[in-house]
């Protein structure tokens, strides 16, 4: 009896059916080629240096704030002098993206205020680093700060402020109001410094600008203070000087505004005297991020 042929038909059809499998593969395999080859672009930037903020009231040793806030060690009260070691923290909804802080005190020479801002910057741009958005950030500030174009023979600073030398005035620069503190928290005034004294320049005018100020203490850039970093320098009608320092290291930014309002009419604070320590405090800061 002959036998049927089950197993070469079963052969061919399989081998069918391998031929379709493999031209779908290489089919789609060609398709995929493009798509492979346009999709070699950067890897996503990377997130930035900082994850978490300090809390700015904890930032500031009491010894820095002896020196720029001299009335905190003329309370008699151990209570309210403690307190006002505290300082009062500024309204925020993340800590680990705001965190602010304003200490206040008065003497019988002047009352001082400091205001401290961190800023942690994140970019929700997958194109652009949280480094770089940080960048922007402080660009907008040292934008509205006005600083003033640097005079001949001065340069970005890198170390101290050039002590003043009497009646050596640059004239009037007239930079605009400080860069402001922050965007969610208002820098109602900040600073202090150990007591007023007479500006080796003089009185100055009654426009809100540094009148007499050499031009290594004009409103500047500064080399030496995170990635990039700026100081102004305002002076009010009142008589009352506000320095503000702005740096940025990573995607922090760090604020600082440092005020004095003399208790004596005619007095003026010094300018070198207030950018020194309100860079000092800087620097301490710059070092504490790490």
């Amino acid at each position: 009896m002959q036998r049927k042929a089950y197993v070469p038909g079963a052969a061919v059809l399989l081998a069918a059916l391998l031929a379709a499998c493999t031209g779908g593969s290489g089919s789609g395999g060609r398709a995929a080629d493009p798509k492979a080859g346009s999709t070699t672009s950067a890897a996503a930037p990377q997130p930035g240096k900082y994850r978490t903020l300090a809390d700015a009231c904890s930032a500031v040793s009491h010894d820095t704030l002896d020196a720029l806030l001299p009335g905190l060690t003329r309370i008699a009260d151990q209570e309210q002098r403690d307190k006002a070691y505290q300082g009062d923290a500024a309204l925020t909804y993340n800590n680990d993206r705001r965190s602010g802080c304003r200490w206040k005190a008065e003497s019988t020479d002047a009352t001082d205020h400091l205001f401290v801002d961190f800023e942690r910057v994140v970019s929700y741009d997958n194109a652009v680093s949280d480094d770089n958005a940080a960048h922007q950030v402080y660009a907008t500030k040292e934008q509205a700060a006005n600083l003033p174009e640097p005079s001949a023979g001065s340069s970005s600073s890198s170390g101290s402020p050039a002590s003043p030398s009497p009646g050596s005035g640059s004239g009037s620069a007239s930079p605009s109001s400080s860069a402001s503190a922050s965007a969610t928290v208002s820098a109602a005034g900040a600073s202090g410094s150990p007591g007023p004294s007479a500006s080796a320049s003089g009185s100055p005018s009654g426009s809100p600008s540094v009148t007499g100020t050499p031009a290594d203490l004009q409103p500047r850039t500064l080399d030496d203070l995170g990635d990039e970093a700026f100081i102004d320098d305002e002076l009010s009608t009142t008589q009352q000087r506000t320095v503000t320092v702005v740096f940025r290291t990573s995607n922090v930014i760090v604020t600082i505004e440092y005020d004095e309002q003399p208790a004596t009419p005619g007095t003026t604070p010094s300018s070198e005297d207030m950018q020194d320590k309100a860079r000092k405090l800087a620097g301490q800061l710059a070092g504490s991020l790490g």
